[in-house]
């Protein structure tokens, strides 16, 4: 058998966005526009941007765009900070599948990768396309499974597509390529240890694997070798992380219709800045209070029936989820999430800037979960409340899954207006309307001066 990494070195190599259909080039610029107007919201807020500041000590003094900042940094360093920034709000986009967060890499190493190769815009979406297609295949290839063993696929596998993204838009030929993908493969890495106690490195994880991708490529380039059966082999990519004998097998089945099937239009707009398996019971609870009328004075107690393979990350430990750590703690609980939105209204940015809010935790409290049987995760992200009211009576509502799929779509509009809600955190609203226009003719343009232009905050005075 191809070693794994050799068949998608031959696809990555030889991919451009001629071979796209023009339906799967169009959702790609709607999700690089929204991870962009999440990567600028995130600029805005105190913590991200002292990860931005952190980047610059790393690798400051180039000219590759970090997001919310009038200065450049190096390639690689600048892959790392916008890859934290988009993810750090959890509000980037999913593939549900195969619980893939694709922008936050792709996005992140395809632009800083276009910039330090002087590209087009059909080179840099052609990288960030194949980057997405790459990786939802590693997920797929075991679903669920490398996070039950400790391992977030977006960082793991995220350090593989970042490459392929490398790979695409630096032309490099197959035999570098696949070495790349090796390196890749080697530097890989993303714990999901920052649940025991909320910590924030969870945000690093996209940002590392676009830097350990770009990484992997120019190493390539300068003669660094690796193992070209990184994927399958016997201490590779898919027995370290997946500890499934039969991923192999999965995986080269998947990789038969790689650049004929398209994964990436699949992928769900997130529509709460909070973990994503938590969206469709804030769903649910907004039906509730839409079309019941339900306050946080009027309910008494809420039970969340949830999938299991759920519970690690948005129930365990339950009294954390109703009191977090920390406000970016509180983005997994569900009980916290919940509560804020009967509480404020709404779940916002803001919700999670702050420290927890004594008024949501009292309501979370009131809140209890068991598990969903039979259920369809990760397939579909389903959800089902029994809610209690103050005077006895009981109400149940549910959600089949999350809004933002092409099961469950929003329109275009929609997300236009998060995008204005985000970016106009930090550009006026002349400059994100010029921002979305460039994204959307990105295939076009020649250079990215247009979009890098639209991406620079301007220097505040004085500075």
């Amino acid at each position: 058998m191809t070693d794994l990494a050799r068949r998608i070195a031959a696809f990555a190599t030889s991919f451009s966005l001629r071979d796209c259909p023009k339906p799967v080039v169009d959702a790609a610029k709607l999700h690089f526009l929204d991870a962009l107007g999440v990567g600028l919201a995130a600029s805005s807020v105190p913590m991200s941007q002292r990860w931005s500041d952190a980047a610059f000590r790393i690798g400051g003094g180039g000219s590759a765009t970090v997001l919310g900042r009038p200065d450049g940094a190096s390639a690689v360093a600048a892959a790392m900070a916008n890859g934290a920034l988009i993810h750090s709000l959890e509000f980037d986009d999913t593939h549900t599948a195969s619980v893939v967060h694709g922008s936050a890499f792709s996005a992140s190493a395809a632009l800083a990768a276009a910039e330090e190769a002087g590209a087009s815009g059909g080179v840099l979406l052609a990288g960030y396309i194949a980057s997405w297609e790459v990786t939802i295949r590693l997920g797929l290839a075991a679903p669920g499974a490398y996070q039950a063993n400790g391992f977030q696929i977006s960082a793991v596998g995220g350090a593989i597509g970042s490459a392929v993204a490398a790979i695409v838009i630096g032309g490099l030929d197959e035999d570098t390529a696949t070495t790349a993908l090796g390196i890749a493969g080697s530097e890989a890495s993303g714990l999901m240890a920052f649940l025991s106690d909320g910590s924030s490195v969870k945000a690093l994880h996209p940002g590392w694997a676009a830097h350990a991708g770009l990484a992997a490529a120019a190493l390539a380039d300068a003669g660094m070798t690796g193992p070209a059966d990184v994927l399958e082999g016997r201490f590779g990519f898919l027995e370290a992380f997946t500890r499934q004998p039969e991923a192999t097998g999965r995986l080269a089945k998947q990789l038969d219709d790689l650049g004929r099937v398209w994964h990436l239009p699949d992928a769900a707009f997130k529509l709460y800045p909070c973990c994503h398996y938590i969206h469709p019971f804030l769903d649910a609870l907004a039906e509730a209070i839409r079309d019941d009328g339900l306050t946080a004075e009027t309910c008494n107690s809420i039970t969340c029936q949830v999938p299991e393979p759920m519970a690690p990350l948005i129930c365990e430990p339950w009294a954390r989820r109703q009191a977090p750590s920390s406000g970016y703690d509180g983005k997994w609980g569900l009980a916290y999430c919940l509560a804020a939105l009967l509480v404020r209204g709404a779940v916002t940015v803001e919700t999670f800037v702050d420290n927890p809010d004594p008024a949501v935790v009292e309501v979370a409290r009131r809140m209890r979960w068991e598990p969903l049987r039979p259920h369809s995760f990760p397939a579909r992200f389903e959800a089902t409340l029994i809610i209690e009211r103050a005077d006895g009576s009981h109400l149940e509502k549910s959600a089949d899954d999350v809004r933002g799929t092409p099961r469950n779509p929003v329109p275009d509009q929609e997300i236009m207006r998060k995008l204005s809600g985000n970016a106009g955190r930090v550009l006026p609203r002349a400059d994100v309307v010029r921002l979305s226009q460039v994204v959307m003719d990105l295939e076009a343009a020649r250079t990215l001066e247009s979009l890098t232009g639209a991406l620079r905050v301007p220097a505040k005075s004085g500075a």
